[in-house]
């Protein structure tokens, strides 16, 4: 018996029903296809905030190295679009698409201004990170590192591609990096010693992520963010973790993940 996954899929100008081998692909692609199904209705709102979005103009040049103006608006919208119309769970049927329109147009804009707002703080940390490795002139190694961890954090879709509960986070990474640059200074030892515990827990999550090869893994993404936290607890203590993070309790984590 031959098994399919039907979901909505974006084509641009319209969207269409289309079947699927994986279910994670067919739910990726019908969130794409519902957020398409939502821009169509919406138009003339839709126009007005490309041309609202709050500090655009001074934000795209802080994200020149990665993308374009237009890029940087069309992650705004996206992600506008997600939180106003595509909680969990998603509108099943024509009525609970049509009342999902009304509930989220009333707040599109809103959210629109609280997700530029996000977007520009985020910016800004990371103009800052980079200018202080750049006037640092950091050892090959903490550069190399500190390179790695800002690509990772600040990528040319950062604003999309980074759950909303990650990205309240990102400022306090990027200025964990300020930190940790200023601590390296008064004592490059100390920083050498803390990169050594942290790169085995690194190494094991970036060698487990390329076996995965673009699969999904939710325990393998919080894993990530555990690591972000633990370069806070060693590099920059005094921004403080949300919880309780060290080597030993990531070594468990890692320990459940593979077991």
């Amino acid at each position: 018996m031959l098994v399919g996954f039907p979901a909505i899929v974006d084509h641009g100008t319209h969207v269409e029903v289309e079947v699927f081998d994986e279910p994670e692909v067919a739910a990726a692609r019908h969130r794409d296809g519902l957020r398409r199904l939502v821009a169509l209705q919406l138009r003339e709102p839709l126009k007005y905030l490309e041309k609202n979005i709050p500090d655009l103009t001074r934000m795209a040049g802080l994200y020149l190295a990665l993308g374009t103006l237009e890029d940087l608006r069309g992650q705004v919208v996206e992600v506008a679009l997600d939180r106003a119309f595509l909680g969990e769970p998603l509108p099943h049927d024509e009525a609970s698409f049509r009342s999902r329109l009304v509930q989220g147009r009333a707040r599109l804009n809103l959210i629109a201004q609280e997700v530029a707002r996000q977007a520009a703080v985020v910016l800004d940390e990371f103009a800052a990170a980079q200018r202080k490795l750049k006037d640092s002139r950091a050892p090959r190694e903490l550069a190399d590192d500190i390179t790695a961890q800002l690509q990772r954090l600040v990528p040319r879709r950062f604003l999309a591609d980074t759950p909303w509960s990650a990205l309240q986070h990102l400022p306090r990474y990027l200025k964990g990096v300020q930190l940790r640059l200023d601590k390296w200074r008064a004592d490059p030892a100390r920083d050498a010693a803390r990169l050594a515990e942290l790169r085995p827990l690194e190494q094991r999550w970036q060698r487990r992520r390329a076996e995965l090869k673009g699969a999904g893994h939710a325990r393998m993404d919080e894993f990530r963010w555990l690591l972000e936290e633990l370069r806070v607890s060693l590099f920059a203590q005094e921004l403080r973790t949300p919880q309780p993070v060290s080597v030993k309790r990531l070594e468990r984590a890692w320990a459940q993940i593979q077991a």
